[in-house]
């Protein structure tokens, strides 16, 4: 990843089109981005004074601690545990990280293993494995620091009985293609597994356990879910799956599993964690990212509005909603709102898929639903992205449109009725040069999005 910038093709990016909008939208997004890279965040959690090790309002003493673990897993994680290794070094006595493949830093003190994403495979449950061992090892005077970010639903996966790695894999694509949000597909998820749902908070006692994760904020799901309660029930699972008509689909050894908890309660992921020794600290989050991202947008001259840090629901509705708001305000139809303005919101979009979809990802096809119902060509750009660089199985962050894109496309012979049946936007954006790239950005706080609006009456440089 570039140093100067966070994207890798910035310059691509912003030699067509609305040029001026499309490098402030871009710029917007980046001051959110980096802002909620947790390295510092984590360091500033620290304070080593002698003998004592301080971690927000609790104190430790090197002399008592008899080890020091370190696990961890998600896109976001390695920061974190980056931290966690120069803060700590050799009074680490062992470690292990599980990383998204691709994600090719290593730690002195901490062993880092390459997993998939966004489906399981057998690597996920070698890095289940590893992290287990390590914290199984952990006793009564021990300290385990755990990085848990988003992505670990698929990095780390120890099946339940009966259910196979494949099995999980057929499921999780199941789900990712019906359009299910990350609530309910972590419902079915956590359900065939035996690591999530507080459980890793549960291997490390009688061990004190301090978890520092990246704070999704999605209503109703708790995050991480290694180490927080889950809320959800065996007949959650399965009303999810009848939901979205999968019941059928996924294979019998799932639909076994679930039935079979059903009437065994002592299957249930963990309720509470009460009487555990425990912590847990946030080190981002979507809130954050936006916030920032409006204080840059300030900073360019904008008029910042946050619509919302959780914007959730289909890919394509939300980039037609934003093209509409944007509608209005080129329309002077937003008296409130003065020009120039910058609309940011976060969150986490999906895809409903019907038959075998090319490649894509969500914030791509937010991309095309608000190019294809804007009114016109100037004065505007939009920049969609997956705040840990990849958007859906791609390695594409995600994209960036403005009121020439629409024409462009016509060019190319690029269709939206395609695009919105085949989930073809990868090779679509990559032939507009309109695809973003940044590789991983060493976060993972959802989806960000950004429309600049200028006034009409400045130049479009």
């Amino acid at each position: 990843m570039r140093t100067d910038t966070l994207y890798d093709n910035f310059e691509q990016l912003t030699d067509h089109g609305n040029i001026k909008e499309r490098k402030d939208a871009l710029l917007i997004a980046e001051a959110g981005i980096k802002s909620v890279i947790p390295y510092t965040k984590t360091k500033e959690y620290f304070r080593i004074d002698g003998d004592a090790l301080h971690i927000a309002d609790q104190c430790f003493f090197f002399s008592k601690l008899k080890h020091i673990y370190v696990v961890g897993v998600g896109k976001g994680s390695y920061p974190i545990a980056q931290a966690f290794d120069e803060l700590l070094g050799d009074r680490i006595t062992e470690g292990v990280l599980v990383v998204k493949e691709g994600e090719k830093r290593r730690l002195p003190h901490v062993r880092c293993l390459e997993s998939s994403h966004p489906f399981p495979d057998e690597r996920s449950v070698v890095g289940a494995k590893a992290i287990l061992k390590v914290v199984d090892k952990a006793q009564e005077g021990d300290l385990v620091l755990a990085a848990v970010t988003g992505g670990s639903s698929a990095l780390v996966n120890l099946p339940a009985d009966g259910v196979s790695i494949a099995d999980m894999q057929i499921t999780s694509k199941l789900l990712l293609q019906s359009g299910a949000d990350i609530v309910k597909m972590n419902a079915v998820r956590k359900h065939l597994c035996n690591i999530k749902g507080g459980r890793l908070v549960q291997h490390a006692q009688p061990a004190m356990i301090i978890t520092f994760t990246l704070d999704t904020n999605t209503p109703g799901m708790p995050w991480p879910d290694l180490s927080l309660p889950d809320p959800s029930t065996f007949q959650d699972a399965v009303d999810v799956l009848h939901e979205f008509d999968l019941w059928e689909k996924v294979p019998q050894s799932v639909r076994n599993r679930l039935t079979y908890g059903l009437t065994h309660p002592e299957l249930e992921t963990l309720k509470t964690l009460e009487g555990m020794h425990q912590a847990l600290y946030s080190v981002g989050n979507q809130r954050i990212a936006c916030t920032e991202a409006a204080r840059k947008a300030k900073e360019l001259g904008y008029h910042p509005v946050v619509l919302s840090s959780c914007i959730d629901g289909e890919a394509k509705d939300v980039g037609i909603f934003l093209a509409g708001m944007t509608n209005a305000l080129l329309a002077h139809e937003q008296d409130t709102l003065p020009l120039p303005c910058a609309l940011i919101s976060g969150g986490e979009t999906t895809i409903s898929i019907i038959g075998n979809p090319e490649m894509g990802g969500p914030n791509q096809e937010s991309v095309f639903g608000f190019s294809k119902k804007l009114r016109q060509k100037e004065h505007m750009a939009f920049v969609c992205i997956d705040t840990d660089g990849t958007d859906g199985p791609t390695d594409m962050a995600g994209g960036i449109a403005d009121g020439y894109s629409k024409e462009c496309m016509k060019k190319l012979g690029i269709d939206y009725q395609d695009i919105f049946t085949k989930h073809g936007t990868y090779e679509a954006l990559n032939k507009l040069g309109d695809g973003i790239y940044t590789g991983n950005t060493g976060t993972n706080v959802m989806n960000l999005r950004v429309v600049v609006v200028t006034d009409h009456k400045e130049d479009n440089k």
